[in-house]
């Protein structure tokens, strides 16, 4: 056949198949891109080592699981945080305040017992050895501590109630109360800002009212009337008291001191001594390496912390000796520091005058900052109070 008869035949064919192997080759490329998506999808859902993608369920999971593996590790080595539920230690810090307390300032105490986390829930019967690791300074005198309650029932240190007060003596220190001034080795320790106490506010004329208004913006909201129609008894800082003494009216302000009686008696430590929380001691307070003469008049001091915190066998002898393990002896060497600490509401708080020496194995840490604030009657947060440093 005389193919240059037929030219549109011929290069209607070539263009046909060049359009065909054009058509087979875009085929052939979205077959290889498909799979290519399919491989994808798949490393995507098996990983680089062949195992299935974690759900995002999962992920939130691990995410929460490390959370609260981080605030463990934070919370039991650098710091902690406690709520005020007491007014024992108004003005400064109020009831609803939440604080930053410092584990590291005083030095890491171990955990003593194993718990859930952020619950007062521990397995009881399993407790571990403890001891605090080495801290950056001292506790100090006007220091607000955290501290288990050293005459709690619970027996495992760490388990005992929270509280905070604020350090008046330390280790060595004699301490005595004289009229509500607190005395240390027989120097006066005057209120530090923001502390309180009740005071006698006598008036010229009974028949005077103090102004309801003028004591609430000094932060006074309770007045008492006493048997005396010319004195009334009010809670207030220092500052406060003075500024009521220059009033017109009222002719003196002084300490409201309470008189002995047998409830006191009763509830002082230690008891039977006829002291009050106004007029107290003197008392020497324990320290490590401090050896003391044991006594008549100090036995009733030291027995307790011989015993309960020192970890000895304690009693007396049928003659009357001291015994120690059931051994006779006439003085005792202390293995840790004790402090002495109060309230800064000093006539509502339950504290070292009722209770006794803080041993330094109780110390928790060194409150420094109240992160947060709720006032439970306003029903909202003291804005003011936020990120406050605590002196």
């Amino acid at each position: 056949m005389d193919q240059s008869r037929y030219p549109l035949t011929i290069l209607t064919k070539t263009t046909e198949s060049v359009a065909k192997s054009r058509s087979e080759v875009r085929r052939e490329e979205r077959k290889r891109r498909k799979a290519s998506r399919n491989k994808g999808q798949g490393s995507n859902e098996k990983g680089s080592s062949g195992a299935p993608q974690k759900g995002k369920i999962r992920e939130w999971l691990d995410a929460m699981v490390f959370a609260i593996v981080v605030m463990v590790i934070l919370r039991t080595l650098f710091f902690d945080l406690f709520r005020i539920p007491s007014p024992s230690m108004e003005k400064n810090l109020l009831v609803g305040d939440y604080l930053f307390v410092s584990k590291l300032h005083y030095g890491t105490r171990t955990p003593m017992t194993l718990g859930v986390p952020f619950t007062e829930i521990y397995l009881p019967g399993l407790t571990f050895p403890h001891t605090r690791f080495p801290g950056f300074t001292e506790v100090k005198r006007g220091d607000a501590i955290v501290f288990n309650w050293p005459d709690d029932d619970v027996e495992v240190i760490e388990r005992r109630m929270h509280y905070i007060k604020r350090v008046v003596g330390l280790p060595g220190e004699t301490i005595a109360i004289e009229d509500k001034l607190v005395k240390v080795d027989g120097e006066s320790i005057p209120l530090m800002e923001g502390m309180q106490q009740y005071w006698n506010v006598t008036k010229t004329d009974p028949r005077v009212q103090l102004n309801r208004s003028a004591l609430e913006e000094i932060g006074i909201s309770d007045v008492i009337q006493t048997a005396d129609p010319a004195v009334v008894r009010l809670i207030a800082t220092e500052i406060s008291a003075e500024i009521i003494a220059n009033w017109p009216w009222v002719d003196q302000v002084e300490p409201a001191v309470a008189a002995p009686n047998s409830v006191y008696d009763a509830a002082m430590y230690p008891a039977g001594r006829g002291w009050t929380p106004d007029n107290y001691g003197p008392v020497t307070i324990p320290g490590e390496g401090i050896t003391v003469p044991l006594t008549s008049e100090n036995w009733s001091i030291y027995e307790r912390v011989i015993s309960r915190f020192e970890g000895h066998d304690t009693g007396l002898a049928a003659d009357g000796r001291f015994l120690i393990d059931g051994q006779p002896t006439t003085e005792y060497t202390f293995s840790q520091n004790y402090y002495f600490a109060m309230g800064d509401n000093r006539d509502n708080s339950e504290d070292s005058r009722f209770w006794g020496f803080v041993p330094m194995d109780h110390v928790v840490g060194k409150a420094l900052l109240v992160y947060f604030s709720w006032n439970k009657e306003s029903m909202l947060p003291r804005f003011g109070r936020l990120f406050s440093l605590i002196d």
